[in-house]
Formats: C-alpha cells, sequence, structure tokens
C-alpha cells in the first residue's frame, strides 16, 4: 500500500522529513477495523513526533491521527461495524497513523461518519472533537447540555483546530465566550464559530476583558502557550473558577496563589490517554465521535475545514506540517484522495 513516513528527525523544508513509500497492508486483530483511508488531516502532535530529534528512526514511521474513510475488513471481536461502513477517528498514538492507504484502528475509537458531511469534513474533526469534549465535559465538571448557563468561558487560541470546536461545544452549553485572536481574519473565524467577544492574545488580557465587562472568568481554555498565560488566569479567573490545558509548559509552573487562594481548578487534557493506557473507559471515544455526529448532522455543530490538499503525499503533507507550524493556520486543513 501507499504510505507517507518518516525515517529520520529532520526539519519540515527537509525533503527528507516525510517520504512517499510502499508498506505491506496491514491484517486486523481482534478487536480492530481495517480501513481504507479517503482522507486525513494534520495536528500539532503530527509536527512534535516529526520534529528534529538527534535519533534516528530505524523503521518508516507512519504518523497521522485523524482520518475518514470506509471499511474494509473487521476483527473477530469487533461489533457494531461491517465493511463498507464510512467511519471517522483519530486513532492511538502508539500505533501506526493514517498517513497510509489502509489504517488499523481500535473499532473502540472510531464511529460512523456525520452522514452530512464529506470526507475531507470528516477528517478535520476527530482529534479536536474528542479533545475539547473530554477537556470541558469531563475533565472540567461541566454538563454537555446546560452547564454552561450563567457562566464565561475565555479561550486562548479560539481560532485553532481546537478552539474552534471548543467555541462551538460551549456555546452550546450556555456559556457566554470569550475567544482570543491576534488578526482580524482569526477574530472573524472566532465569530464565525460563535464566540460572542474576542480579544487579542498579543496584548494584556486584563484590561481587555474588562473593557467587555467581565472583571473576571469562570472558566478558562489555555490552548496556545500554557506558560505565557499561566500568570495572567490566575489573576483573572474567578474564585472555584476552573483552567483547561493542553500544552506541555516549558518550565516548572507555580500552582500556589493565586490558584491556591482561590481553589482554581487545574484540568490536563491528551486526547491519546484513553487508547495509549487502555483505559476500561476507551469506548467513551467513540460514543464522542457519535454524539459529535449527531448534533453535526442535526446542525447544532459546523465543520472547521477550511483547507484543503490533494492527493495525499509527502509533498502535500510537508506543505500541511509547514503551514501548521507557521502558526498562523486557522481551522483545519485536510488531504484528501491518494
Amino acid at each position: 500500500m501507499k504510505a507517507v513516513a518518516l525515517t529520520r528527525y529532520l526539519p519540515i523544508d527537509d525533503p527528507a522529513s516525510l517520504v512517499d513509500t510502499e508498506l505491506p497492508t496491514p491484517v486486523p486483530g481482534a478487536h480492530d477495523l481495517l480501513v481504507r483511508v479517503e482522507a486525513v488531516s494534520v495536528n500539532p502532535v503530527d509536527t512534535k513526533i516529526r520534529a528534529p530529534k538527534p535519533q534516528a528512526e530505524a523503521q518508516p514511521k507512519v504518523l497521522g491521527y485523524d482520518a475518514a474513510g470506509v471499511v474494509e475488513a473487521i476483527g473477530a471481536g469487533v461489533q457494531g461495524f461491517r465493511p463498507g461502513d464510512r467511519v471517522y477517528y483519530a486513532g492511538d498514538v502508539t500505533r501506526a497513523g493514517s498517513n497510509a492507504e489502509f489504517q488499523l484502528v481500535d473499532a473502540r475509537l472510531a464511529a460512523a461518519m456525520p452522514r452530512s458531511l464529506d470526507f475531507a469534513d470528516a477528517a478535520a474533526l476527530p482529534l479536536v472533537a474528542i479533545t475539547a469534549w473530554e477537556l470541558l465535559f469531563q475533565r472540567m465538571p461541566f454538563d454537555s447540555e446546560r452547564g454552561g448557563e450563567g457562566r464565561s468561558l475565555l479561550v486562548i487560541g479560539g481560532a485553532g483546530g481546537v478552539g474552534s470546536i471548543a467555541i462551538q461545544l460551549a456555546r452550546r452549553a450556555g456559556f457566554t465566550v470569550i475567544a482570543t485572536a491576534s488578526r482580524a481574519e482569526s477574530a472573524e473565524w472566532c465569530r464565525a464559530m460563535g464566540a460572542q467577544h474576542v480579544a487579542d492574545h498579543r496584548e494584556p488580557l486584563a484590561p481587555q476583558l474588562a473593557a467587555l465587562g467581565f472583571a473576571q472568568v469562570d472558566a478558562a481554555l489555555n490552548l496556545a502557550d500554557t506558560d505565557r498565560y499561566w500568570e495572567a488566569l490566575g489573576e483573572l479567573l474567578a474564585p472555584q473558577g476552573h483552567v483547561g490545558l493542553i500544552v506541555e509548559p516549558k518550565g516548572a509552573l507555580k500552582i500556589g496563589d493565586p490558584y491556591k487562594a482561590k481553589c482554581i481548578g487545574i484540568h490536563w487534557e491528551f486526547m491519546f490517554a484513553r487508547p495509549r493506557f487502555r483505559t476500561p473507559d476507551m469506548a467513551e471515544q467513540g460514543r464522542i465521535l457519535d454524539r459529535v455526529a449527531q448534533l453535526i448532522d442535526v446542525g447544532a455543530l459546523k465543520g472547521i475545514r477550511r483547507d484543503t490538499l490533494a492527493p495525499i503525499n509527502a509533498a502535500n503533507l510537508r506543505e500541511a506540517h509547514r503551514r501548521l507550524e507557521s502558526g498562523s493556520s486557522i481551522g483545519k486543513l485536510a488531504l484528501l484522495g491518494w
């Protein structure tokens, strides 16, 4: 089968950073779906794994942690899926990724695609939808239906992939959402996703929020730079507020006052935790994707794909990584077809 892989950890401008290759088509295990991949999208995890490192990669490593495609075969223990089903999923960072014509994914991590979306739009959703849902409604103590009523939520980095879906989920749950963006086009995108207010994260946040009528916020998602906004969020968050984090800090974080004095809840989200550690509730990710598909199909959520490249090959994946590493991407970029 065709695949795109890395054999060395290199800067993305090096043509050898991602290369076209041929690999054997995998055989499904008991709980696996064998999926013919029709579309993929790229996330920061792809670029971080691929980034330069001193060690060499002895065997071709296939990245890609978002996909939509068609089930080709199922393992003996799989229930609820059959060949021909159109599915979407984010997969498992410990297994071969989706940048290949065929991929194995544990059936518990997959769900039927939204009926109203094509493969490219579906492939743009799984990782960020699971991340936003788990963070808001499972790590943080908010109900997905009405948990935000009467509450304010600050989303730092609202125009990124996670921010784009988090804004929508939060609005649906009743939050008043203040998103941050640094350019006119990213601010416009945040408003299109449903944010009622937009602040510039390049400037001090407190005076901007005060001008909008928010002396403090009930919760915040820092989706951009954990270290940079840590002190500011400690001051901005209300007593017994909550902060959600997805980006590994570069240094030590002071978790004492004001976080301790205010009893602020600190919540980490890493959507690969369930598959990586084979937790008993792994199937929750499939259930989240089922619910997201339902909400998409009734118009309660909308797709977040902004750009598409075709076909899926090394040159286009290098371009996708390059755009993501530029820090200026908005929404999600998908790659379609082989």
